[in-house]
């Protein structure tokens, strides 16, 4: 099977990220991409993360009704820190591409065991406004550039946003924005 893996924390799902998913299917020929959000993300040890079951029921909402999407709790599941490699292990059947934002494409070389991803995945690679190409090139990784246009969506500026007051719906697909209203989650406060 030729899988696209789409990890993130997902704090919330958005629409660039299902952008993502849909430029890697059609662009890499994949049977299936699969969103697996992280369950205690090392990388965001500094920054408080949403709870991973509203993280993981975000997830599950935003990838509900493609056919070619599915939504992997196996990350929110495990105990201690999450590591891409651990999960990249678990899919050895599969050919995987590892679907990233280039912000976090270029911050590929601090992952643990990074070697072993390069190694194991072709990176598909979402362009990020002011992100440097030649800092994902650098990476050694097998790098394919997805054509989708600049979107400047984050999970930091959706949650600036609701907890400045401002609307998030839009950004978001309908039944994550209700998830996000119903559980105030990312309120002023």
């Amino acid at each position: 099977m030729r899988r696209g893996i789409l990890g993130g924390t997902f704090d919330p799902p958005h629409w660039a990220h299902l952008v993502a998913g849909e430029a890697a299917f059609r662009e890499l020929d994949l049977d299936v991409v699969t969103f697996i959000p992280a369950g205690s993300p090392w990388q965001k040890a500094e920054r408080e993360v949403s709870h991973t079951g509203h993280r993981w029921a975000m997830t599950s909402r935003a990838v509900e009704g493609v056919e070619y999407f599915d939504a992997d709790d196996r990350e929110v599941r495990r105990d201690g820190w999450t590591y891409t490699v651990d999960t990249l292990a678990e899919f050895s059947d599969d050919e995987v591409a590892l679907i990233l934002g280039a912000d976090a494409a270029a911050g590929l070389g601090s992952w643990h065991r990074c070697e072993e991803i390069i190694d194991r995945a072709e990176v598909a690679v979402m362009p990020r406004p002011g992100t440097d190409r030649e800092l994902v090139e650098a990476t050694g990784a097998r790098v394919r550039w997805l054509d989708v246009p600049d979107l400047a969506i984050s999970g930091t500026m959706l949650r600036r946003r609701r907890g400045e007051g401002g609307s998030i719906r839009f950004f978001v697909r309908e039944a994550v924005y209700a998830y996000i209203v119903e559980h105030d989650l990312y309120a002023e406060g």
